[in-house]
């Protein structure tokens, strides 16, 4: 029950959608029988059985009987061995997780069978046309709309990236089982392939047994693009360049981007110190090292696609020009050989300082070890070296020069070899592929250059991420993305000038909007440190300095020094200065900012910012970094600043966001900059989930609308563009939702064409897992900005409407804050009743549970603390506070206000729709099991508070949105969430029986696996983790 489910619900067609998953639950029930006997099989559909007896009589309203089955459900699991608690929880894991994968299916599938889409390119640019929209303000105003999809490293997907890629493959399968030509023969091999599928999974450990490094977090990041992004994108813009060509009678330009992609995965170190400036640096060339390598891939299948030779006079100068400079290569070659040395010449402009075993075949093993391979004794090669060095004949005058001097005596003799083995290799390079000459494509000689220099740049990044010197020509690789659009552009104006349109509007137009989109990075990364770590690096500058301690300063006196310092030339932090390490990792990460520059990195966000001076001590922190890369490498750093993003996360620091722009925009140097380096554009981002966790969710959200006003309205007041930033995890209580219900609720001028927002852990499986489903929800965000933006949602009717949130936000705000914050007796409840201490175990981040060593919720993060509720389903969060907010005001008297609220204003309704999302997956008889088995006597009565608190949320939603029901108006979605309750409810009740044994055993190992498989599976089953 994903907090995008209303968008599985609208899509989904429940027939094929039920005939996939009898399928599916047909081959696992074989597989288990298989797999672990009939006598465990027996008690799974026993248990099935009962579990779905239960929820059937309990949804007739027949509650004393559904008790009586979930009792005797909870006894017979309390009596299960700990080896068949393992196999039923897997086993009901497996069957969630399935279901799971049907539902993601049908919402790729029902979007292929509809002409047009709700939400779709072409529906909403039909909608815009029809109310009055002219083609032209359409046209330009999707050109220049640019949403930025920053995907984190926030631990909230359960799965490993193994069962991850066999889901996949079973989601694959299943759109082959919906072609209507298939043979008997090919329904039986793909029965087949499902069955080998399942059963391996089956037989693959579910749970991580290490923790994940912020490496592995990036590298899986990098996954969701090559597995899905990498097809889905071009498809995408494809779809968008189609529908505008349709309603405005011009397609999108070929390298416009209306949607990019960031990343926090290893730039992300507020609270993690395993993020290192190192780390960073790492990711960022792993990043550009798997885009050239997914564009070798593009331009080697270009090659053979583009075989023509009619082509434009531009194009035929650029060939002429390669063949040349191929022949000239070829004449060196050859004058070497002759000389039988090389004097200062780098070949094909790789690099003079190698790496051991560059000049081996890459099949070979290095070192003087035998291949295990077959090798071909070519002139030139390394045997034929190392008999010219057994006869004395290596040596050469260039070895004695004085850059070779310095050099270990091994790295020499590879440098040699290498030189040499090139030669040879470049002969029988040319047995494998023809001679360039005039009976070649010409388009084929460009992409041949192409691959040449991406090769080259390939090698390069792998020397660099392997710690070796890399001094290559420039001219010999590519660095920036324009330099790899120029040849491509250049083949795509030349098709079309030759009447080859066709042909250019293929896999050549996908190459260029692949490099448009993803550039030489595929994701930039964003930075984020607390403002904290800041204030800490600046204390030690001053007090080195003499000039005192800075955070003890005031706000006035911290900006006067800022500004000051900001102005001036020199720089700030003196190079003899000693540090502590966590000061020492502050400055080597500005100075890691400064070397990789804006081509490589994104923002540097701020977290807990709440002064102006935040934002100015970070700007001063990266110019002095930059004047001390600058000074080092004697030359200006070609970089440039990244734009420093203020994140307000508490309500405090939202109320007072507006305030600290205002404050730093009426800075002089700041308003310059901001236009300067910035282009007038002032980004800001507001944080959704430790809002939620201050004052409840929804005090969070109106806080969170007011600041977005404030904001948008100081920066119209200095003339400055705003973007705001969206902070959202994947649960409601987080912020999260369905992406258009998001963004068409945002106040009225927040979305002028720019958006930025996460998504993190298995909303990122979700929404972008199969190119099918990715498609779509890019081309959800990109209607919902448009609409947002030419169509701004409503404001509330009048003041008495805000007022009214006002009172909501304060009565729920304080009725939250009672019972989490000021109850004592409310944080042993919370340990008692969730499986939070144990979440730990899970190893699905990189990053601390805490910010800080203390036991209080105040420092606990917000996904540990969403994850523990959601498994118990009590959600306790997202909707703690809401009921009396509510009902505060409706005993006022001001029901009927807040019911034409909800149907006029978009975020009321929105609001109100999300908090009745979650009622709908709280259970209060499981709830009510996880207190009686696992919490105090003398806290059971707290625990009985809150469900009956939960009961009057339920109630007070129902009176205002005017619905007998929760999903009254969505019985799909509501069908889709009760499917999975004969699953979830014994996990939940297993859950609960191993908790309890494992609180009287801590150091079973096997009681935790156990536990940690049950966590597993309710994940699967809510699709919610964090």
């Amino acid at each position: 029950m994903t907090d995008i489910m209303d968008d599985i619900a609208e899509e989904i067609s429940f027939q094929s959608y039920e005939d996939d998953l009898r399928l599916l639950f047909s081959l696992l029930n074989d597989v288990l029988h298989r797999e672990v006997g009939a006598s465990i099989m027996e008690k799974v559909e026993h248990t099935r059985t009962l579990s779905q007896s239960a929820c059937l009589i309990r949804a007739a309203g027949i509650e004393n009987t559904a008790e009586l089955l979930e009792k005797q459900l909870a006894s017979e699991l309390s009596k299960m061995t700990l080896d068949e608690a393992l196999k039923l929880g897997r086993a009901f894991s497996h069957f969630l997780s399935l279901m799971g994968i049907a539902e993601n299916h049908h919402r790729s599938r029902k979007t292929k069978n509809i002409a047009q889409v709700a939400k779709s390119c072409d529906d909403t640019f039909n909608q815009l046309i029809q109310t009055g929209l002219s083609p032209d303000k359409l046209y330009e105003t999707m050109c220049n709309q640019e949403v930025e999809i920053v995907l984190t490293a926030h631990p909230t997907q359960i799965n490993r990236r193994t069962l991850q890629y066999k889901h996949l493959r079973i989601a694959h399968l299943l759109e082959v089982n919906d072609r209507k030509d298939l043979t008997q023969e090919d329904q039986d091999g793909l029965i087949e392939d499902l069955v080998r599928e399942i059963t391996s999974i089956w037989q693959t450990d579910e749970l991580r047994r290490h923790k994940p490094t912020p490496v592995d977090e990036a590298r899986s990041g990098l996954n969701y693009i090559e597995q899905s992004l990498w097809k889905a994108v071009p498809q995408y813009l494809r779809r968008v360049s189609n529908a505008l060509k349709k309603h405005t009678g011009k397609p999108l330009p070929l390298t416009c981007t209306p949607i990019k992609f960031g990343s926090w995965m290893g730039g992300d170190r507020d609270g993690n110190p395993n993020v290192t400036a190192k780390v960073t640096k790492d990711v960022s060339r792993l990043s550009r090292w798997m885009a050239i390598d997914l564009y070798l891939r593009e331009v080697e299948n270009l090659r053979f696609e583009l075989s023509m030779r009619q082509c434009s006079d531009q194009l035929s100068h650029l060939v002429h020009e390669i063949i040349q400079k191929e022949k000239s290569e070829e004449d060196r070659h050859q004058s070497y050989m002759n000389r039988g040395q090389q004097k200062g010449h780098n070949v094909h402009g790789l690099p003079s300082q190698l790496p051991a075993g560059a000049d081996e075949p890459s099949h070979t093993e290095c070192n003087e070890m035998e291949s295990h391979y077959p090798q071909l004794d070519i002139p030139g090669s390394a045997s034929d070296y190392k008999r010219l060095r057994e006869n004395g004949e290596a040596t050469s005058p260039s070895n004695t020069s004085p850059t070779n001097q310095k050099l270990p005596k091994g790295l020499l003799a590879q440098r040699k070899m290498f030189a040499e083995s090139q030669v040879g290799r470049g002969s029988f390079q040319k047995l494998l592929q023809p001679r360039m000459t005039s009976l070649i494509s010409p388009y084929r000689i460009i992409l041949g250059d192409v691959k040449e220099k991406l090769t080259n740049t390939r090698f390069r990044l792998e020397q660099l991420l392997e710690g070796h010197p890399c001094d290559m020509d420039p001219c010999d690789y590519y660095d920036t993305p324009n330099q790899l659009l120029q040849p491509l552009l250049l083949c795509y104006e030349s098709l079309q000038s030759c009447g080859s349109g066709i042909l250019a509007d293929g896999r050549l137009a996908d190459l260029i909007r692949r490099v448009s989109v993803f550039g030489m990075v595929l994701m930039k990364i964003d930075l984020r440190q607390e403002s904290g770590r800041h204030s800490e690096t600046l204390d030690a500058v001053t007090n080195y300095l003499d000039m005192g301690k800075y955070s003890e300063w005031d706000e006035a006196k911290r900006l006067e020094f800022l500004s000051r310092e900001l102005k001036g030339k020199r720089p700030l932090v003196p190079p003899t200065i000693e540090v502590s390490p966590d000061v020492k990792e502050v400055l080597d990460t500005f100075r890691i900012a400064a070397e990789l520059g804006r081509d490589s990195l994104g923002a540097y966000v701020i977290s807990m910012a709440s002064n102006a001076s935040d934002v100015l001590a970070v700007e001063l922190l990266q110019k002095d970094a930059l004047l001390a890369v600058a000074g080092a490498q004697g030359r200006p750093c070609v970089g440039g600043m990244l734009r420093v993003v203020p994140l307000f996360e508490t309500v405090g620091d939202l109320r007072g966001a507006g305030s600290v722009i205002r404050r730093l925009l009426s800075i002089d140097w700041y308003r310059d900059h901001i236009m300067k380096n910035h282009n007038g554009h002032q980004e800001v981002m507001v944080g959704y989930s430790d809002s939620g966790k201050d004052a409840g969710r929804f005090a969070a959200a109106w806080e969170l609308y007011k600041a977005q006003e404030d904001v948008v309205a100081a920066c119209k007041e200095f003339g400055i563009k705003v973007t705001l930033f969206h902070g959202r995890g994947g649960s409601i209580g987080r912020g999260g939702g369905p992406t258009h219900l998001a963004i068409q609720s945002q106040p009225p001028g927040s979305v002028m064409g720019t958006l930025r927002s996460t998504e993190q852990g298995e909303m990122v499986q979700a929404k972008f897992g199969l190119p099918g489903v990715a498609v779509r929800q890019l081309e959800v965000y990109t209607t919902a900005v448009l609409l947002a933006t030419l169509r701004p949602p409503k404001p509330p009717r009048d003041e008495n409407w805000r007022n009214l949130m006002d009172q909501i936000s304060q009565i729920s705000c304080k009725n939250y804050r009672n019972t989490v914050y000021e109850n004592p007796e409310f944080i042993t409840y919370f340990q008692e009743a969730t499986p939070q201490a144990e979440l730990g175990n899970l190893n699905i981040g990189s990053r601390p549970a805490r910010r800080k060593t203390s036991v209080g919720i105040g420092h606990l993060r917000a996904i540990p603390w969403i994850f523990a509720w959601t498994q118990t389903r009590f959600v306790l969060p997202a909707w703690l506070g809401v009921g009396a907010g509510l009902k505060g005001v409706c005993e006022l008297g001001h029901a009927d206000e807040l019911r034409a609220a909800y149907k006029e204003w978009p975020f009321f309704q929105s609001t109100l729709d999300l908090i009745e999302m979650i009622l709908g997956k709280a259970d209060i008889p499981i709830v009510k099991h996880y207190d009686e088995v696992l919490v105090s006597e003398s806290r059971r009565d707290l625990g009985e508070q809150l469900r009956n608190e939960l009961k009057d949320t339920e109630k007070y939603v129902l009176v205002v949105t005017g619905q007998e029901r929760l999903y009254g108006s969505n019985k799909s979605l509501r069908m889709l969430i009760e499917s999975r309750f004969p699953y979830l409810n014994p996990l939940n009740m297993l859950q609960v029986e191993i908790l309890k044994r494992l609180r009287s055993e801590p150091e079973n190992h096997k009681l935790r696996d156990v536990l940690l498989i049950t966590i597993n599976g309710i994940a699967a089953g809510m699709r919610n983790t964090g």
